[in-house]
């Protein structure tokens, strides 16, 4: 009876502790830049904010150029669509796997360091953190 509930438990915790790293454990934090390309707000049953991002650099068949992320905040998704076709520098959170709720992708921007008008004027300047 005893070993029974060790597995059951220890089943649970192994579960818990796999949806933890899957979903909720920051794998990586960065920036990226480039073109504000698409920004909108869409979905069936969860409506969450989804975006691109153009880079720009050397373009190969090797690597996409284009950064799709989704956007939790509402004060960062209303700075990107007003901002839609400028450069912009954004700061992301990279998980394993997305959840329905937060977002299409595993990119989640929680920030905008910077947005430049097409002819170079910084619009938002850099903020510290």
């Amino acid at each position: 009876m005893k070993v029974k509930h060790y597995i059951i438990i220890s089943l649970l915790l192994i579960l818990i502790g796999f949806a933890y790293f899957r979903f909720y454990w920051v794998f990586a934090e960065g920036t990226k830049a480039g073109v504000l390309n698409t920004f909108q707000l869409k979905g069936y049953v969860f409506k969450t904010y989804e975006g691109k991002i153009i880079q720009s650099g050397f373009k190969a068949n090797i690597q996409s150029n284009e950064f799709e992320f989704s956007v939790v905040s509402e004060s960062v998704a209303k700075t990107l669509m007003e901002n839609s076709g400028r450069d912009v520098e954004l700061h992301y959170k990279s998980y394993f796997g997305a959840l329905p709720w937060r977002g299409m992708q595993k990119f989640i921007v929680d920030s905008v360091y910077q947005v430049r008008d097409t002819n170079g004027e910084t619009i938002i300047s850099p903020k510290n953190k």
